[in-house]
């Protein structure tokens, strides 16, 4: 079950991190309060996995998901550039995160 909450936290921390850029500095209300309930659920659902994680292993494949998954959808809905080289390493980044859930012992 820790490594669904982990699944779906890293998916949180897409949304929140996409929806800061709609916020305008924190001064739109509605993108504001969504970004702000995605951190916050985000956080809570990684704290309860690491109850039975180990903690290097929860936060580094909540990071990875994350940053991985911003990335993803800045190069495809928000029109990032989507270089070779950015797909390489979202490529390393997710066989990281891959790797840590092997390598957990969980």
């Amino acid at each position: 079950m820790a490594w669904v909450l982990i699944v779906i936290a890293g998916l949180l921390e897409v949304v929140w991190s996409i929806g800061m850029k709609f916020t305008d500095g924190f001064t739109r209300l509605w993108p504001s309060v969504l970004t702000g309930a995605g951190i916050i659920a985000s956080m809570v659902l990684l704290s309860y996995a690491a109850k039975t994680l180990p903690i290097g292993t929860a936060y580094g494949v909540w990071v990875g998901i994350g940053a991985a998954g911003a990335a993803i959808v800045g190069m495809v809905a928000l029109g990032e550039p989507a270089s070779a080289a950015r797909i390489g390493f979202i490529a390393l980044l997710l066989v990281a995160i891959v790797g840590l859930k092997v390598t957990s012992g969980h």
